[in-house]
């Protein structure tokens, strides 16, 4: 058992690490709280998958822009100045968004234009403290250090939206999204107790040549370059999110709480996955890894949505049978993703420099970030056309046909051994 738990050497050596990894729960559960309760928030005045979908739009075009150029800001300052001035923008959002909640203003315009404003301070934010990672922990230890962030990212996305669910069926809004602001205010402090974090090796000025600099790096590094492309295929084609508000008042029943306990299903899994990370610190074949799990979260996803489709379209007093197979699903997916996510990390940060390292980990960030927000619009155009059981069984089959293909184009990938990383 003992070898199957994850490795928590990272906590016990670094407590620069220990003290960003709490402040990153913290956020994060604030942070899932808040985009849990803004996807109800836009249902509930809609009524349309659609528009749920289209906050993965409006938030995706600042995202990119703040990732990339962010990237080379973080590659050419100190990274813990870099993390405070993005977390004091996403703080401020937070509390404009609890401000419109409280104020009652009902505009789904002025709800889109904030997140909006916070992908924007995301996308600074994420580079940032993902570069200082291989700052504060042995080279040996990354794998292990990332298997560790899967455990703050499930359990903080896990309690979010539970806690989401649970507070807008309760006391609303306005109070759901200010003990976001409260959550991020204490998150912060970790980041004021990090040493200074200047820039090592050849420093680039911050800009759209530094930018350039690192597309040109990337484009000579195939192995890199996969991790990127592999997420894209589950993240576009297999994130069901945008549709889950619609599943729980429609398909299985239950309403805000059903979204929220499937959402955190999700991150429930990303949890377990990083809780029995053991294994995958351990793992010698990264890439076969990152392909293997990856197919398996399709694979889950696939068999969420036969759930959906099995519980047919109706609109039930409460939540119904069918949301226990749905659970299974989403777990089962959370812990997928969570293997993919600590092996393309570690690849990533093992075969990059450090003075290019921000400008790869802002390339992460649209990846990782955007995806599940283009995979919002895709779902909610899908949904649209063919019904939400049918989008995510059409999406989840797409995805694993494209990690075939992937293999077919690049297979060296399959064959990255973590004892000679090669880029």
């Amino acid at each position: 058992m003992r070898s199957l738990l994850a490795d928590v050497t990272p906590l016990r050596e670094s407590a620069d690490f220990r003290r960003i990894w709490s402040g990153q729960l913290l956020s994060l559960i604030g942070s899932q709280l808040t985009l849990t309760a803004v996807s109800l928030q836009v249902y509930d005045l809609t009524h349309s998958s659609f528009n749920v979908g289209l906050l993965g739009l409006v938030s995706l075009v600042p995202l990119i822009a703040a990732g990339l150029y962010g990237g080379s800001i973080v590659d050419a300052h100190d990274r813990r100045l870099v993390a405070i001035a993005s977390s004091l923008l996403l703080w401020g959002t937070s509390a404009l968004i609890a401000l419109q909640a409280w104020l009652r203003l009902d505009s789904v315009l002025l709800i889109y234009v904030l997140v909006g404003l916070q992908a924007l301070g995301s996308g600074i934010n994420m580079p940032a403290r993902s570069s200082i990672i291989a700052r504060l922990v042995r080279p040996e230890l990354l794998a292990a250090a990332n298997a560790l962030n899967m455990i703050s990212f499930g359990l903080g996305g896990a309690v979010g939206p539970l806690l989401a669910g649970a507070l807008v069926a309760s006391v609303g809004y306005g109070w759901t999204y200010t003990l976001d602001v409260v959550s991020f205010t204490v998150a912060m402090w970790a980041l004021f107790q990090l040493p200074p974090l200047p820039p090592q090796g050849e420093v680039r000025r911050a800009g759209l040549r530094s930018v350039a600099e690192g597309f040109r790096f990337l484009g000579t590094r195939p192995n890199i370059r996969m991790t990127f492309l592999i997420d894209l295929c589950a993240m576009v084609f297999a994130m069901p999110r945008a549709l889950l508000p619609a599943v729980a008042t429609l398909s299985i029943g239950g309403g805000a709480a059903t979204a929220g306990a499937l959402l955190g299903g999700i991150a429930a899994g990303t949890f377990l996955g990083g809780l029995f990370s053991g294994p995958v610190a351990r793992l010698r074949w990264q890439g076969r890894g990152v392909q293997f799990a990856v197919v398996a979260w399709g694979a889950s996803i696939l068999a969420f949505g036969l759930v959906v489709l099995g519980a047919g379209r109706h609109v039930p007093d409460g939540p119904t049978w069918w949301l226990a197979p749905a659970l299974v699903c989403v777990v089962a997916a959370g812990a997928a993703d969570s293997v993919s996510g600590a092996l393309r990390s570690t690849i990533l940060q093992a075969a990059t420099p450090d003075a290019m390292r921000g400008r790869l980990q802002g390339v992460f960030t649209v990846v990782v970030a955007g995806g599940p927000r283009l995979g919002d619009v895709f779902a909610g155009g899908m949904a649209g056309w063919i019904g939400e059981g049918s989008a995510v069984v059409v999406g989840a089959l797409v995805c694993v046909a494209l990690v075939g293909v992937l293999q077919l184009a690049q297979p060296r990938f399959g064959e990255y051994d973590a004892r000679h990383p090669t880029p």
